[in-house]
């Protein structure tokens, strides 16, 4: 059995943490109609290793950057 990858866990961490439904995070990846919902699904239930190009289309359909997904340190905040 292959293991889910680290960037899968956080984009379903993301997605419901998210006020899209799968439909309207089908739609914002790209996808329309009946096929929406259910890219969306596959994309976050039965996907264990993702390609870039689809962490891309997730990234910006629920408005983060794709270094969110990677864990990728985003650039430092001073502080007063």
């Amino acid at each position: 059995m292959e293991s889910t990858d680290a960037a899968m866990l956080r984009a379903r961490e993301l997605f419901e943490k998210s006020s899209l439904n799968l439909v309207q995070l089908g739609e914002a990846m790209g996808y329309s109609g009946d096929v929406a919902r259910k890219s969306a699904w596959q994309f976050l239930n039965k996907t264990a290793d993702p390609r870039l190009s689809m962490l891309r289309k997730f990234a910006s359909a629920i408005g983060v950057p794709v270094a969110d997904l990677l864990g990728a340190p985003g650039p430092k905040k001073k502080t007063k």
